[in-house]
């Protein structure tokens, strides 16, 4: 049996290359980016970050170095409540509301959870944090 075959045509599939970002400096762990600490490089990479803007504002999780891809979980948003922060500690459930003082025992950003040491009874609580800075805990 003898198969001809014209016009073959055989399709390689070719990485195109897209655009990652990358730090222009060491960025270190609690720092804000800004946008002269980035910039792009021509490389694919999975996992990378490839939108600068998404990037801007956001809070390092972990020292960035220069030249370095840029994974999503390096940066978050900007913690709004460190370890050691006093802070309020509230409960509602309508009727009832009840606030009282407490440290928290963690850091985070807007509705992260975090423990909290309730000050007035040393009970140790989870809770999330809200844009005023207090925790809510259920």
């Amino acid at each position: 049996m003898r198969v001809l075959l014209l016009g073959l045509t055989l399709m390689v599939p070719v990485g195109a290359l897209a655009e990652i970002v990358v730090p222009t400096r060491t960025i270190r762990a609690k720092e804000i980016i800004s946008p002269e600490d980035l910039e792009t490089k021509p490389r694919d990479l999975p996992g990378a970050v490839t939108d600068a803007n998404a990037l801007v504002g956001q809070e390092a999780r972990v020292a960035l170095y220069p030249g370095r891809p840029i994974r999503a979980a390096d940066v978050g948003p900007p913690a709004l409540v460190d370890r050691n922060d006093l802070v309020v500690l509230v409960f509602s459930s309508q009727p009832l509301s009840i606030t009282t003082e407490g440290r928290a025992l963690g850091r985070g950003a807007v509705g992260d959870r975090i423990r909290v040491m309730n000050l007035s009874s040393r009970t140790t609580v989870t809770g999330r944090i809200r844009s005023d800075g207090q925790i809510e805990v259920k």
